[in-house]
């Protein structure tokens, strides 16, 4: 095993952009720029800039220096390596909106907030505010502040107290917010107010948003670039929603051969939806390839073409004659209203490319009329392919978990994703920090098949020595995308990182390893302490489903956080749900970062039980021992009084690392054994 230390930065969420491969090589560049006194200032900057591989193709060494000139700092001015890499990122993310086209497939859910430069595009926040006015305009809370003026900043104000967010999220994934647990007073408190941010990006983390570096702060002072990019991914998650098989099987006739149909699973949502755009295109007779939602539809002849195949009764030969561009556009947006699309952006946004803009009006093409068969025979084929319900579970727990630690790499479909083994690596880096031995990685696009099982035959290295229990599981059972084996591995690598969380917390204090007996012991004892009777046997214990232990649980570790005027006897399945739906938002709004859903409680599901009672122990854990060791008895919500109650996450506290050599996992045998149940 290598005994590798990687490079480590202060700022957990400026550590998650980069992998360890690139913080080494940037730090080894930016240490040769250094002066004769050890020092970089700005001034020495461009000249490196423009050589770097991600910047030398959009910008020279000029443009470098005035792009840096307008963030108003002196070019003397000092430098350290954490101002590099952030105006490194700035630099990045730049150039990828110039191009149109992210290296990253899922460039929305990606793009960092960790910038020098924090510009708000117009037209998207009036396209953003455009939308909220139309899904949100009935709600009974919201309707008083509704419609918010796009042309005033009325909608980073309306967002502080964290309603609007929340109510959005469930927008784009109904159910995903139990609306009972959020804060709707007129005036809310600090706490009150911090509560509902808190839910909020906990939510957010369990629909596929990144949200690495906003706090709750940012959003009660309503900070615009970030309320905005949640916003933005909120939104796009939404307009993405169905294209994959399991919601549109229609989706199938995109693949000439059954043999492609893994592959179009495993792309991302924004490819898919460009090879649905190229696939219609094609029969249209359109010959050049639409790769981007930027320059390559700016002069509005794809969408031309797009729109007279799909409504063909709506179409004009206007249209295409139409010389200026701007003319075009405008006819394509007047062709897409006939259609009953909803206006994402204007003329202009086309003609100047805007990525987002683009990509959501072509998402709402595709949802008012996908032109797919529906050839019985292809979709039966189609559904056949999807997994079952508890397989798709689990898959999409382990997508939202991996997703929410800020590794470089974004997760779409697991079971595609980590066949290359990059994305495995990346996610033991995270948890295990110095695990991985770069050098005998590879990074995507891997070409050659033995590489890809050279990097699966680490990861299941690094398993065993974590004491996984890995029999008779080599590599290529990984490359091969054994579903069966992949849920077994990525249970064992939550289980562990849930595990050394405890413990680095525990440790403190006491020194001792943390097992699920202690998790179970914990449990109860906490409940029992207000004078409750409930225990938890096992977390497998079928009494769990009702829903009461949890709750009784929840409201032991903070009193307040439970209205116990909600919550049912748990005896019916609607029963259950409620509490079960009740459960999930209260542990989110009190901090803890969870991706179970109700059913996991209801059919009481021992892996997702596990770790949704070490999250509310870990988030105990962190309270001062006065508050987390003395709990008033939980008769009633009562009025919150107390300073704003912290956030976890696992990328804030995985950074921490520590010796995993002697960590113990009990019944691996039993607990972890390679199966999907």
């Amino acid at each position: 095993m290598s005994s590798f230390v990687g490079v480590l930065v202060s700022d957990p969420g400026l550590q998650s952009q980069f992998t360890q491969v690139e913080l080494r090589s940037l730090q080894t560049k930016f240490v040769s720029i250094k002066n004769q006194n050890g020092r970089v200032t700005l001034a020495d900057l461009p000249p490196l800039m423009a050589k770097l591989k991600a910047l030398s193709q959009m910008y020279n060494e000029e443009e470098i220096r005035g792009i840096l000139s307008d963030l108003g700092s002196d070019a003397s001015n000092e430098i350290d390596f954490e101002g590099f890499l952030k105006t490194y990122l700035n630099l990045q993310t730049q150039a990828n909106a110039k191009l149109g086209n992210s290296k990253n497939s899922s460039s929305f859910l990606k793009a960092t907030t960790t910038t020098l430069l924090h510009t708000i595009i117009q037209s998207e926040k009036a396209s953003y505010v455009a939308h909220i006015n139309s899904y949100l305009r009935d709600d009974p809370f919201l309707k008083q502040f509704l419609p918010i003026d796009p042309a005033t900043n009325a909608l980073f104000d309306v967002a502080k107290d964290g309603v609007l967010l929340c109510k959005l999220i469930n927008v784009a994934v109904p159910g995903t917010v139990d609306e009972r647990a959020i804060n709707t007073k007129q005036v809310l408190n600090p706490w009150e107010r911090n509560e509902n941010h808190t839910l909020c990006l906990n939510s957010a983390k369990a629909i596929g948003c990144t949200v690495v570096n906003i706090g709750t702060q940012d959003l009660v002072e309503g900070r615009p670039h970030l309320v905005l990019g949640l916003i933005s991914q909120i939104i796009k998650i939404q307009l993405l929603a169905d294209l994959n098989l399991r919601k549109t099987p229609q989706l199938v006739e995109l693949v000439e051969d059954n043999n492609d149909v893994e592959e179009l699973m495993g792309l991302a949502p924004e490819k898919v939806l460009l090879k649905w755009m190229n696939f219609h295109l094609k029969k249209a007779g359109y010959k050049k390839p639409v790769t981007n939602f930027s320059s390559d539809v700016k002069d509005g002849e794809a969408y031309a073409y797009l729109l007279n195949v799909l409504a063909p009764e709506h179409c004009s030969t206007a249209t295409l004659d139409a010389k200026d561009p701007a003319e075009r556009a405008n006819l394509v947006l007047e062709h897409a209203e006939r259609m009953d699309c909803k206006r994402y952006l204007t003329p202009e946004d086309i003609v100047e490319g805007s990525p987002n803009l683009n990509l959501a009006f072509v998402a709402q093409i595709f949802h008012q009329r996908n032109g797919l068969s529906t050839d019985s025979k292809k979709i039966s084929f189609a559904e056949m392919m999807t997994d079952d319900e508890q397989i798709s579970r689990e898959e999409r727990c382990f997508r939202l978990w991996i997703n929410s630690l800020g590794i470089t790499s974004y997760v779409n479909n697991i079971f595609e994703d980590v066949r290359n083994g990059w994305i495995l690596l990346e996610v033991l880096d995270k948890v295990s920090p110095g695990s991985v031995n770069w050098k005998h990685a590879t990074k995507p696009p891997i070409k050659m098949p033995f590489r890809k099982v050279e990097n699966c035959n680490q990861v299941v290295r690094i398993g065993k020595h974590l004491r996984f229990s890995l029999v008779n599981v080599a590599g290529n059972d990984i490359v091969q995308g054994n579903k069966k084996l992949i849920l077994a591995f990525l249970w064992q690598l939550m289980r562990f990182n849930i595990l050394q969380l405890l413990k680095n917390l525990r440790s403190r204090s006491q020194g001792k390893e943390i097992t699920d007996a202690d998790i179970l012991k914990w449990a109860s004892k906490k409940v029992k302490s207000t004078g409750r009777t409930s225990q938890m046997e096992s977390f497998k214990d079928k009494n769990l489903s009702s829903g009461l232990f949890f709750l009784e649980l929840l409201s032991a570790v903070e009193p307040r956080v439970v209205n116990w005027n909600l919550v049912t006897k748990g005896e019916s399945d609607e029963e259950k749900k409620l509490n079960a739906t009740y459960i999930i938002s209260v542990a989110r709004k009190l901090g803890c970062s969870i991706f179970l859903l109700p059913e996991d409680i209801m059919e009481v599901n021992q892996k997702m039980i596990l770790t949704l009672t070490a999250s509310i122990m870990y988030w105990s854990l962190q309270q001062p021992v006065e508050e987390s060791e003395s709990s008033p008895s939980p008769a009633t919500a009562t009025t919150p009084d107390a300073s704003p109650a912290p956030s976890i996450s696992g990328e804030d506290e995985s950074s921490r690392g520590g010796d995993f050599s002697n960590l113990t996992i009990d019944d691996a045998a039993s607990d972890t054994a390679v199966s999907s149940q």
